[in-house]
């Protein structure tokens, strides 16, 4: 592996999150490279939504790790970049509140995350999804079939 800040590894994850109905039933897929090292996982729920779906997958990437790592985690969801970078420290702050005094949607998901991300030295990337990058496209084919077991039989079962 290739040397990090302070001789941690550095580790390229991509994540994506699928939900066939909004909640319905949803997938998460990760693909996660560090040198000529690659490494899949995905995983799904029955009745979910997208967003709970695409912090699951980052989540599931960042516990997986077994050493404090430089990541780069690339993500098509806007929700989940701004949601850990910008939103979670007021928040906090408000007591879990939005700023117009509602209760933080997915709090469990985002103090599961704020733990899994504090050992480790993240960089949140954006990439736009369904745009052709490849490494975004198998995050997404991964987050399908993550879903398929969860898919009832007359459903669509892939994303919208």
């Amino acid at each position: 592996m290739s040397a990090g800040s302070g001789n941690r590894p550095i580790v390229d994850v991509f994540t994506d999150g699928a939900c066939s109905g909004n909640p319905g039933p949803g997938g998460w897929g990760v693909l996660m490279r560090s040198n000529q090292h690659e490494r899949e996982l995905k995983g799904g729920e029955s009745r979910t939504t997208n967003n709970r779906m695409e912090m699951t997958a980052a989540i599931g990437a960042l516990e997986t790790l077994k050493h404090p790592s430089v990541v780069r985690l690339h993500t098509d969801s806007t929700y989940l970049r701004d949601g850990i970078r910008l939103w979670l420290p007021r928040w906090k702050a408000r007591g879990w509140r939005t700023a117009d005094n509602k209760p933080v949607k997915n709090v469990d998901l985002w103090q599961k995350l704020e733990a899994a991300e504090a050992r480790h030295s993240v960089q949140w990337i954006w990439v736009r999804g369904h745009s052709g990058h490849a490494e975004n496209e198998r995050a997404d084919k991964l987050a399908r079939e993550g879903m398929k077991p969860f898919v009832k039989k007359g459903e669509r079962g892939e994303a919208p």
